[in-house]
């Protein structure tokens, strides 16, 4: 394979292979591409939370370990790419010993996600956090062989095939790509790491358009973004450790200064962190802003590269504003409302449990207690059902001593000021009056049941306007079902 030459001008090269860092986390995979061999490793603890685990038990091929305690992610690596051309791509993923003679401890397995549009600006590791989408290639290492991988394994020769459980086949199929399409590798260490040490791999590229052009199968220049793609975290959620050493500087870098944006309006609000030795950082929740780092290498060389970072908390309900009913307007049918959030997110409404949608507006809301839910569109949570309260009147009533709708009521009438209602046949015969503290109509009239018709009501009441009490009619009909 041909070496790695550095971004911007710089003139070193490494050597053979390239050696990367390692990320377990989605959020900030490394960015690779096919013009060397990479050398890295698996580590972590299992903190980060890439997976659901109340959806996803396994995915794919990916398995917990064999250590009861531990999960899918207990040592594992992110990884990402972006097809440079149209054609085919597969990969070699080879076990390595910790140290040289050692055996090879680490079995791996792993999974690819995509492709995923950049430019749509999809929220990629909440998709497969919440196990929205799946996997599309999934496949592990066995004893037999060190390698496992898209493609063809080099050792055995063997072809990729769709993965089955039980198999023994380690490869899975090529993958046929379109330039600009994104893809994530996850990769995991399906032995737990008995020892504690980071198990080391070496991932290979392959397929036609290596095999035509390894310099632009793949977009180098997305080592450019060695702080990876924007993200879009939750309040709470675990730290976001940013790299400079995954730039084209490798490990030549002399110094290393961060700032942030806060407002992302370009102007750099603080330096945050600035030495030889500062070539990680930490950003915490609800820290939201554009962070910058500036690297500056052993040949002179500078390197700039930032990252938006964007956290929203969990929905939270303002109020709910009733547009339209017997309090809020002279409109009585339909009854509107609008759902306020406090927070910045992209939120999604539910009433009643019904669909969700994206306008908090809702029209022709039924009368008296409904119910809605909120939905942060992020990943960042789901309210309980809220109730609000609109007070009108409903349209029918069915008095046929099953328990439901069996009284007639303004609903919400004890928020009215001073009210009572009149309920008239269509004669205009008076049948029943009521107030704030009567049940509602049941129906009858002297004890005999009235029949299945229209009835009428009136409706006075009294409402501030601008710190005026006015009085208020309100004349409609509504049907009596039996």
């Amino acid at each position: 394979m041909r070496t790695l030459l550095l971004a911007t001008s710089l003139t070193l090269a490494t050597i053979g292979t390239t050696l990367a860092q390692s990320s377990g986390d989605c959020r900030t995979a490394i960015p690779v591409c096919a013009d060397a061999p990479i050398e890295s490793f698996v580590n972590g603890s299992g903190d980060i939370d890439d997976f659901d685990p109340e959806t996803v038990r396994e995915t794919g091929c990916l398995e917990k370990g064999s250590v009861s305690s531990a999960n899918i992610e207990n040592a594992t690596s992110w990884y990402v790419f972006r097809a440079g051309t149209d054609g085919q791509i597969g990969f070699d993923i080879e076990a390595l010993p910790v140290n040289t003679g050692d055996p090879v401890t680490a079995e791996f397995d792993f999974a690819v996600y995509g492709p995923f549009d950049q430019t749509l600006g999809d929220n990629f590791c909440t998709q497969i956090g919440g196990a929205t989408v799946e996997p599309i290639r999934c496949n592990y290492e066995v004893n037999t062989t060190p390698f496992t991988g898209l493609g063809v394994n080099p050792q055995s020769g063997q072809e990729g095939a769709p993965n089955v459980t039980g198999s023994q086949n380690t490869y899975d199929e090529y993958l046929d790509v379109i330039a600009g399409e994104v893809y994530y590798l996850f990769i995991n260490n399906f032995n737990t790491n008995f020892n504690g040490d980071p198990e080391p791999f070496r991932l290979t590229f392959t397929g036609s358009s290596v095999d035509e052009d390894q310099n632009t199968a793949l977009d180098c220049t997305l080592r450019d973004e060695f702080l990876g793609f924007d993200i879009v975290a939750c309040e709470g959620d675990p730290d976001i450790v940013l790299s400079a050493q995954n730039s084209p500087a490798g490990p030549n870098i002399s110094s290393v200064t961060w700032e942030v944006d806060s407002d992302d309006d370009g102007t750099r609000d603080a330096v945050l962190a600035s030495g030889p030795g500062e070539t990680e950082y930490t950003v915490t929740s609800p820290n939201s802003g554009r962070y910058h780092v500036t690297i500056l290498t052993t040949f002179g060389e500078t390197i700039t590269d930032d990252i938006l970072i964007t956290f929203y908390g969990v929905p939270q309900l303002n109020e709910v504003v009733v547009i339209d009913d017997f309090i809020n307007s002279d409109q009585t049918d339909p009854y509107n409302i609008r759902i306020d959030v406090l927070g910045d997110g992209e939120y999604e409404y539910a009433i009643n449990n019904g669909e969700f949608q994206d306008d908090p507006t809702f029209l022709d809301v039924p009368p008296g207690i409904n119910t809605v839910i909120i939905n942060d569109k992020n990943g960042c949570g789901t309210t309980e059902p809220i109730e609000f309260l609109v007070v009108g009147f409903p349209k029918f009533f069915t008095p046929n001593g099953d328990a439901f709708n069996n009284f007639w009521q303004v609903k919400g009438i004890e928020e009215l000021i001073n009210p009572s209602v009149y309920i008239f046949d269509r004669y205009g015969k008076l049948l029943k009056q009521l107030d704030e503290t009567s049940t509602g109509w049941d129906g009858t009239f002297n004890g005999r049941d009235m029949p299945s018709s229209d009835y009428w009501f009136r409706l006075d009441y009294e409402r501030n306007e601008q710190d005026l009490v006015v009085a208020k009619t309100v004349r409609r009909h509504f049907s009596l079902k039996r």
